[in-house]
């Protein structure tokens, strides 16, 4: 075998097995949301993407939610299609919840405050 065979045998093999490698780093990122409630003083609830930007409508899908609860008095209740989560009234702290969304309605709230502090989207 010549070198210039041997050259060719090198990048025709590290060139499939980079092809390999980059359709399962695409598929592996599982796109996160983070949910927000409290302080305490704070009447506020939020549902944000990674950038930041509200939510208000996901494909479905596969998807990590990172709930920040800071208040003993608020909680964060997201249901809908196949989901019930709450990160419990008295309880405060970070929590990461693996979903699978559907289509459909999803609400999220805070189950002691109701009427003021809720929100939801829609999954297609």
């Amino acid at each position: 075998m010549t070198f210039r065979t041997t050259l060719r045998l090198a990048v025709a093999g590290a060139a499939v097995a980079a092809a390999a490698v980059l359709p399962l780093t695409a598929q592996a990122a599982t796109p996160v949301l983070k949910g927000a409630v409290g302080p305490d003083a704070n009447f506020k609830i939020t549902l944000t993407n990674a950038k930041g930007v509200k939510v208000t409508t996901l494909k479905a899908g596969a998807y990590k939610i990172m709930v920040s609860d800071t208040s003993a008095i608020h909680n964060f209740h997201l249901t809908g299609p196949g989901v019930n989560k709450d990160s419990g009234v008295k309880a405060k702290g970070l929590l990461t919840w693996s979903v699978t969304l559907k289509k459909g309605t999803y609400k999220f709230g805070c189950d002691p405050h109701a009427t003021i502090m809720k929100g939801s989207f829609t999954v297609s």
